[in-house]
């Protein structure tokens, strides 16, 4: 007897296409040290690394807990780094020679006009010294910024990781920023050099970064002198201290003074000198303000330079009159030249009373502001917290050489952000 025939299979659904899998997060779980470990090495810190500001108010700026990345986290962190290090001195330089895009980057007038008086292919001597500020999101790695002028952190990134390391077993620092910068800079100089840091002296965290390189210079043997702007003069491109307690050429200048500040200075220091390529070694030279502004992403289509890693690590830019800010949260408002997270509005994180004041400033000085495409940060748990990383990682004349970790309690990094150690796992 002979089978029934089968009957004809139906045909089967196509397949949904599958949802892409948002990166897994780089950090590992960490449980915040103990009280007496953390006290230890906020008393340590202060001596050791020049921490002299590790309280505000009533909240310690030193984080209880570190960031720690797996090795090969870190490993794309630094080629990001270093391939958006070499991209935006490339593009720094175009831009000395393009004052038709200077009015874009929203500077000051006086540094416009000092930027047009100089010489745009007379070379800048010194080290570049760039922090990149990280930040692991829904899609990945992102920056949020670059700092190019005067990249601070130097002190708690290259002293905390030491230190919190010995508590963490099974990681290491990212690395020493303040030797791998103190090397770079006197790896080109005379025996003994005098290295003249320049920073605004009134303020005592600026201070604490410049007397803890100092103190690294002086390890490598160079003589060094803290000093405000206005105690340095310039002829022909040299530098020299006139002070009344030493007076004489120096080898090399460090700058940690804004940019933006120095027409704030007297004439007679020559602080147009910053903007000029000059025979004394000045790190960073004043023309990295090009490339601070938030709104150099506004000049990218207008530049012959290419930017593939910029394009495709920092969030879409845009004039703030080209987008409509107000009436979404997608968009996220900065100062052209704003630092340490200053006036950001997030809709949702910054209170309401900012948002407000910075919406009016916005629509009065659009050319001073940017909108920036708004991402999701990926948070670190921390027991049954959350708190938001971000990781700037220093490069030195292109190479990565540590990071800066801070943590908020808020997808915002400000000054209210907590200072943390980045160790890397063995």
């Amino acid at each position: 007897m002979s089978a029934a025939p089968l009957a004809p299979l139906a045909p089967l659904a196509p397949l949904a296409p599958l949802a892409p899998l948002a990166p897994l997060a780089p950090f590992a779980p960490v449980a915040p040290l103990a009280p007496s470990i953390v006290s230890l090495i906020r008393r340590r810190a202060i001596f050791e690394c020049c921490k002299w500001d590790p309280q505000v108010e009533d909240v310690s700026t030193i984080a209880d807990v570190p960031i720690v990345l797996d090795a090969a986290a870190w490993c794309e962190l630094v080629v990001h780094a270093e391939r958006l290090a070499v991209e935006v001195v490339a593009a720094e330089e175009e831009l000395r020679g393009r004052p038709d895009l200077h009015d874009t980057l929203g500077l000051p007038r006086a540094v416009r006009r000092a930027l047009a008086r100089a010489n745009p292919v007379a070379p800048c001597r010194g080290v570049r010294f760039i922090r990149f500020d990280f930040h692991h999101t829904d899609t990945g790695w992102r920056i949020s910024e670059a700092n190019t002028d005067v990249p601070g952190g130097l002190n708690e990134a290259s002293g905390l990781p030491r230190l919190v390391a010995e508590y963490v077993p099974g990681t290491r620092a990212a690395g020493d920023v303040a030797d791998g910068y103190a090397s770079a800079v006197l790896a080109s100089l005379p025996e003994r050099p005098h290295v003249a840091l320049v920073h605004a002296t009134a303020y005592s965290d600026d201070r604490q970064v410049m007397t803890y390189v100092a103190k690294r210079l002086e390890q490598h043997g160079a003589r060094v002198s803290l000093v405000s702007p206005a105690h340095l003069r310039w002829r022909h491109g040299h530098a020299s201290l006139e002070t009344d307690w030493m007076s004489g050429p120096v080898d090399a200048v460090l700058r940690f003074y804004p940019g933006e500040w120095m027409p704030n200075l007297p004439g007679a220091c020559g602080w147009t000198s910053y903007f000029e390529g000059t025979q004394t070694p000045v790190s960073n030279p004043a023309t990295a303000l090009l490339t601070q502004s938030k709104r150099f992403p506004l000049t990218w289509d207008r530049l012959r330079t290419p930017l593939p890693t910029w394009r495709a690590l920092l969030p879409e830019t845009r004039d703030p009159r080209d987008v409509r800010w107000q009436a979404s949260g997608d968009w996220v408002l900065k100062p052209a030249l704003g630092r340490v997270g200053e006036d950001v509005a997030i809709a949702g994180v910054t209170s309401a009373q900012d948002s407000t004041r910075i919406a009016r400033e916005v629509s009065r000085h659009p050319s001073h502001w940017v909108a920036q495409r708004r991402f999701a940060a990926t948070p670190l748990t921390v027991g049954a917290s959350q708190r938001y990383p971000g990781i700037g990682v220093y490069t030195v004349n292109g190479r990565a050489v540590g990071a800066y970790g801070r943590l908020a309690e808020r997808p915002l990094i400000d000054s209210r952000a907590r200072d943390a150690a980045v160790l890397i796992t063995d």
